[in-house]
Parts: structure tokens; C-alpha cells; sequence
């Protein structure tokens, strides 16, 4: 849960404004997952002070399993959730209200409570797609726009309606990696990452055919980490607070994940080692373990 009462203010928005429902006479939100309702009435809860009443029914869609619907049964509990966070109920249609997200870093958090509620990434052994399912054409609109401005990770949104509702997405491993590691979830990322440089890996094997799989899976998860690191160094001190050395490898590191020590080393401008590029690869990490995160991660 965030820490901050303005990061608190902005997740929960998130959760809320994205939504099956939130007007001025209606608060309520069903899901299958038993962490995104607990989260749900617990924030909501403690920010504006409302009562959240949680119902649960068996289901059988895809196998027996528990559908959690959860509403603020008092009109005016619901009346004031909505004035809360600044909304008119005369207004034509609901639209983010960015006077909750005060300032850059209160967007991941933000972000983070509208794919807890409305968000999905598939599973990436099968393809690479992320996406919110949003009940409003405006409020799409926003979203997609919204996640276009976010300078330090460069993702492009696009929609799409669906069944009636509007479905904003981003393709491609990179981004959606990205995207889950700004929103605080830095091991969904990794995974992504990893996944992605295995079929990098498998494939370079392949054609190879003298390539071990174990070896590979080694290469593949040592690349991931390697990778991570570095991304997280550029989203916190950004990578030219490097020295050139290590910024020339970590920006060869992301070109060619699927690239070994020594063809990383006879890669560089200077060639160096196998043992002089793992030297390097420590250090970004252990500097990416120096910078750290805020506490604020999932």
C-alpha cells in the first residue's frame, strides 16, 4: 500500500475511477481476485472513511471460482467518494481529474490502481500484450493519452473497443516490462524480461545447434538480471550519471540481451575480458542495489 497520503490519494483514484461503476449515487467494483478486493475496500476505506460492504458468490466460469463484488451501500457515502476526488455529477462524462495525480510521482501509483482493477498482461510464453478494459470512450481517451506523457518509459497506447467497453493496450515486451516495473512491479517485469531473452537465447541456440539449453537458461537469467538493474538505474539516476565505461556496456547489454560475456566484451569499443565485462555487470547491479526503491513496490 502506498506510503503517502498523495500516493494513497492517487491509488485509490485509480481504483475507483476505473471502475465498473463510480457516479455520484453508485461505488462499486466485482472481481475474481481476492487481493485486488481486499485492496479495494481496504484503500478505499481508509482514505475517504466510507463503509465498503463485500459480497461473495461461487462461480463456475472457467472452473469453481469466487466472484467478490464490493459497494458503498450509503447514496450519500457514494455522493461524497465522488466529491472526494473533485467530480461533478452534471458533467457530460467522466474524465480523469489529473488535480489527483499532483505531481510525477504520483502517476505510477495512480497507474498502479487502474490495472488492479481493470488491468491484465498475458501470460508471456503465449504472446506480449497488456491491457485496461475501461467502461467510458472519454476516460479511455485519457488513459491512453495519459501513458503516452510518461517521458522515462516511452510507451505508445493504443484502443480499441470491445464488447462494449474500450480497451486500451500496449504490445511489445519491452514496453510492457517497462510499464509494469514504473507501476511497482518490478518481479512481473523481470519476468517479462526474462522470458523474452530465453526465446532470444532458444532461438540463437537453434540456429546454432551446438548451443546447450541448460547453458542458455543460465544466459537468459543472468541477462535478465543484468537487465533489470539497468533499467532501473535509468529510471532513478538515469543512465548518463554513469561513468562512460559502464554506460557504454549497459547500453550494449540492452541492444544484445541474448549476447554472451565474451561476445559483450570483443563488442565494445575497447574489447576487453569475459572477466573484465562480468566485473562491469557487477557493478551496474550493485549500483542498481545502491539506488534501491522506495519501499513502495508490490
Amino acid at each position: 500500500m502506498p506510503s503517502s497520503d498523495k500516493a494513497m490519494q492517487a491509488f485509490v483514484y485509480g481504483m475507483v475511477l476505473f471502475s465498473k461503476v463510480f457516479s455520484y449515487g453508485a461505488v462499486s467494483f466485482a472481481t475474481e481476485s481476492r487481493p485486488a478486493a481486499t485492496a479495494y475496500s481496504a484503500a478505499l476505506s481508509s482514505l475517504t472513511g466510507v463503509i465498503v460492504d463485500t459480497r461473495t458468490v461461487l462461480t463456475r466460469r472457467r472452473g469453481e471460482s469466487r466472484m467478490y463484488t464490493l459497494t458503498v451501500p450509503d447514496s450519500s457515502d457514494c455522493a461524497r467518494v465522488f466529491d472526494h476526488f473533485g467530480h461533478d455529477d452534471k458533467a457530460a462524462s467522466l474524465r480523469i481529474n489529473r488535480a489527483n495525480i499532483d505531481s510525477e510521482e504520483e502517476l505510477p501509483f495512480f497507474l498502479r490502481g487502474a490495472f488492479l482493477v481493470c488491468g491484465s498482461v498475458t501470460d508471456p510464453e503465449k504472446d506480449y500484450h497488456m491491457e485496461f478494459v475501461v467502461p467510458h470512450m472519454n476516460l479511455a481517451k485519457d488513459l491512453s493519452r495519459l501513458i503516452g506523457e510518461i517521458e522515462i518509459i516511452s510507451c505508445q497506447a493504443n484502443m480499441v473497443r470491445r464488447k462494449g467497453s474500450y480497451v486500451v493496450y500496449i504490445k511489445g515486451s519491452d514496453s510492457i516490462a517497462d510499464m509494469l516495473a514504473y507501476m511497482g512491479a518490478p518481479m512481473a517485469s523481470l519476468e517479462i524480461i526474462q522470458q523474452k531473452i530465453y526465446r532470444s537465447v532458444r532461438n540463437k541456440a537453434n540456429r546454432q545447434r551446438n548451443s546447450d539449453v541448460a547453458n542458455s537458461n543460465k544466459t537468459a537469467s543472468a541477462a535478465a538480471k543484468q537487465l533489470a538493474a539497468i533499467l532501473k538505474i535509468r529510471q532513478t539516476m538515469g543512465l548518463e550519471a554513469l561513468t562512460a565505461e559502464l554506460r557504454e556496456l549497459a547500453l550494449l547489454r540492452e541492444e544484445h540481451p541474448e549476447y554472451n560475456l565474451r561476445e559483450l566484451g570483443e563488442s565494445l569499443s575497447t574489447p576487453i575480458s569475459r572477466s573484465g565485462v562480468n566485473h562491469r555487470l557487477n557493478r551496474l547491479m550493485e549500483i542498481a542495489e545502491e539506488n534501491g526503491d522506495d519501499g513502495s513496490a508490490t
